[in-house]
């Protein structure tokens, strides 16, 4: 980046929020402010369940800890600004906070792509190859899995923060979103950004069409696999243990198909910032939620744990009686 663009890219940003001009602002504030301590509580729960418990030391449950480490970074990444700017008569954020918050975003969002897709195949070997699961899915291959999400992810995040951020804005510093979003930081820059753009939105194809390939893959063969079997029970068990991924990957994948291959023709601001809500506030809310309500192991670990924390309890409440 040259000298010239630096200085003109040296005064803050204004987010102008989820809503412009919102008539309860508090009331705003309450119900995100909700929404993330529920997500924040059901993540931080589901990671200690799996660290804790042994029969939760399983693959499956390994990749989901580090679904959920991601759903915690990643609505940290943008709630907090929100929540304070819903607040405060000062919504700026600074050159520096806009491109930590894109590479954060970027890396996260590109993170989970990669890893869903892995949790499906997960789910194929452990349907369609029951034998083998141990030795397919080893922790070796499970660390190489969550590193190479990271890495993926990462990559992506180191790409196009740079090139985002060289562009010159000398225009106007209101950003139509509640947070440094790419397309709604571009639409500041005062010089034509739509090869770019251009290349940005086939990089977000190509880098959803990987994943989306391991899950179509997987889950065809899993389909398959389902469709041979002679047990109903063997069925409902098959079903029972990628139901849960199916909702994540459909919620997830849902919207970011919106966000990153339908046209800019069916874009406006105000859809835009109602999806990103969903996918940056809801989803990491969604996701621990589903898993732990239709998952009997995380329930009854859950249960074991209160019950350890009940009987301590009573524990210490005798002794100090006595």
């Amino acid at each position: 980046m040259d000298m010239g663009v630096l200085l003109q890219n040296s005064t803050d940003f204004i987010l102008l929020g989820l809503i412009t001009h919102p008539l309860f602002p508090e009331l705003i504030f309450a119900v995100v402010f909700s929404i993330f301590v529920v997500a924040i509580t059901a993540n931080v729960v589901m990671i200690l369940l799996i660290h804790v418990d042994s029969r939760l030391h399983t693959p499956m449950y390994f990749l989901l800890s580090q679904l959920s480490i991601m759903d915690t970074v990643y609505i940290c990444v943008t709630v907090p600004k929100m929540l304070q700017d819903l607040l405060s008569k000062e919504k700026t954020i600074s050159f520096t906070g806009c491109a930590i918050q894109i590479f954060l975003y970027v890396t996260l969002i590109g993170g989970e792509f990669f890893l869903l897709g892995l949790m499906a195949y997960d789910r194929y070997v452990a349907v369609c190859n029951p034998l083998r699961y141990p030795l397919l899915m080893n922790r070796r291959i499970c660390l190489f899995m969550v590193v190479g999400s990271w890495f993926g992810g990462s990559l992506d995040g180191f790409m196009l923060t740079p090139v985002t951020m060289s562009f010159p804005y000398c225009g106007s510093r209101e950003i139509n979103h509640f947070f440094c979003e790419i397309p709604a930081v571009l639409k500041l820059s005062c010089v034509d950004t739509s090869l770019y753009e251009t290349l940005m939105y086939s990089c977000c194809v190509l880098m959803l069409l990987i994943p989306i390939s391991i899950i179509a893959v997987s889950y065809t063969r899993i389909l398959i696999t389902v469709h041979q079997m002679n047990s109903a029970e063997g069925r409902r068990k098959a079903f029972a243990t990628c139901s849960s991924h199916i909702m994540v990957v459909s919620i997830f994948y849902g919207a970011a198909f919106y966000t990153n291959v339908l046209p800019h023709s069916y874009h406006t601001p105000e859809k835009d910032k109602v999806v990103s809500a969903f996918y940056t506030i809801l989803t990491p809310m969604l996701n621990p939620l589903i898993y732990s309500l239709r998952n009997k192991d995380v329930t009854a670990a859950l249960r074991k744990v209160l019950w350890r924390c009940t009987s301590c309890q009573r524990i210490g409440t005798r002794h100090v009686s006595g």
